[in-house]
C-alpha cells in the first residue's frame, strides 16, 4: 500500500510477517525511498524520529498491535563507560581502526559468512551472497563509511580484519547500520568494543550522539544496547532518556499503534524551498 505525502515523497508499508524479536508478534515497516541530491537531509530528518537506513531505503516499524521497538541513541557526552566496558576497552586496546569509503572487499565478506554462519544462520541474511553483500556496503546515498579493525598477527607484519562496521555519519551522530566480526574471539566481547569505539569515534568529531538501530525491551537479543547510558529513545514522537525506572514499562509495552495514514501524516519532511 502506498501513501504520500506533499513533496512528492511517497511512504510504503511491506506485508506481514514473523516477528524475529518477540515470539508470537508480527512485524510490518514504514518505508520510503533514498534518493537524489536530498537524500542526505532526508537521512538526517527521518533518523531524528525514528527511521533506520537499509540501502537505499528509510524504513520504521509501524506493527499493527504492538510498538515495542523503539529507536535508540547513545548519549556521548554523558556517556561514562561500566568497569566491565573499561576491561573490554583494555583487551581490544591493540586493535587498529581504518575508516573507508564504502568499499566492499573479499576480506570483509568472508569475515561477513563466518559471523553469520556462527552467530545468525537460520536468519533472514543467511543466504547473502557476495554482490549482495557488495550492495549492503555500496548502494549508500548518504555519508557513509566502513569502519575497519585489525589486529596484530603473531610475528607477520600484516594485521588481521577483525571486526567491521557500516556507518552513516549524520549532522549530530554517528548510525551504526550493520556490524560483524570474528566469532571465535569471544573473550575480546568485539560486539560490544565495536559500540564502545562508536563513542569515542563520536566525540572525536564533535558529534552528540551514536544511533544504535532499534530497542526491544524484554527481547533478549536486544537487551546489551541498555548497557549503554545514558540511552535515549525515541517514543510518542519525541526523544527522552530511558531510565531504569521506565525499563520495565517499556518491556510492557505493546499497545496499538495510530493508522498508517496518521503516522504518515505526522512526518516532518525537508523543506523544499
Amino acid at each position: 500500500m502506498r501513501h504520500s505525502l506533499p513533496q512528492s515523497h511517497q511512504f510504503y508499508v511491506t506485508a506481514p510477517q514473523p516477528c524475529p524479536y518477540l515470539p508470537g508478534k508480527v512485524e510490518r515497516k514504514l518505508f520510503t525511498a533514498l534518493q537524489g541530491e536530498g537524500a542526505c537531509h532526508l537521512n538526517d530528518v527521518l533518523s531524528h524520529q525514528g527511521f533506520r537506513r537499509s540501502q537505499n531505503v528509510l524504513y520504521r516499524p509501524s506493527c499493527a498491535g504492538c510498538s515495542a521497538c523503539l529507536s535508540a541513541r547513545i548519549v556521548v557526552r554523558d556517556f561514562q563507560p561500566t568497569r566491565g566496558q573499561r576491561r573490554v576497552l583494555r583487551r581490544n586496546a591493540d586493535l587498529e581502526r581504518i575508516a573507508r569509503s564504502p568499499w566492499a572487499t573479499e576480506a570483509q565478506y568472508s569475515l561477513f559468512r563466518r559471523y553469520l554462519d556462527a552467530r545468525h544462520a537460520t536468519g533472514g541474511m543467511a543466504d547473502m551472497d557476495m554482490n549482495e553483500f557488495a550492495a549492503m556496503i555500496e548502494e549508500s546515498p548518504v555519508r557513509s563509511r566502513v569502519i575497519e579493525y585489525y589486529r596484530p598477527r603473531d610475528g607477520q607484519p600484516r594485521r588481521e580484519l577483525t571486526a567491521v562496521c557500516l556507518t552513516d555519519i549524520l549532522s549530530d551522530g554517528v548510525s551504526m547500520v550493520y556490524s560483524f566480526f570474528d566469532p571465535s574471539l569471544d573473550a575480546r566481547s568485539l560486539g560490544t568494543y565495536i559500540i564502545l569505539d562508536h563513542i569515542r569515534l563520536a566525540a572525536e568529531s564533535g558529534l552528540p550522539y551514536v544511533y544504535l538501530g532499534y530497542w526491544v525491551p524484554g527481547s533478549a537479543k536486544m537487551d546489551y544496547k541498555a548497557r549503554f547510558q545514558p540511552l535515549e529513545i525515541f517514543a510518542e514522537s519525541r526523544w527522552a532518556l530511558a531510565t531504569e525506572t521506565d525499563t520495565a514499562t517499556l518491556a510492557r509495552r505493546r499497545g496499538d499503534r495510530p493508522a498508517i495514514s496518521e503516522q504518515v501524516a505526522a512526518i516532518e519532511l525537508p523543506s523544499t524551498k
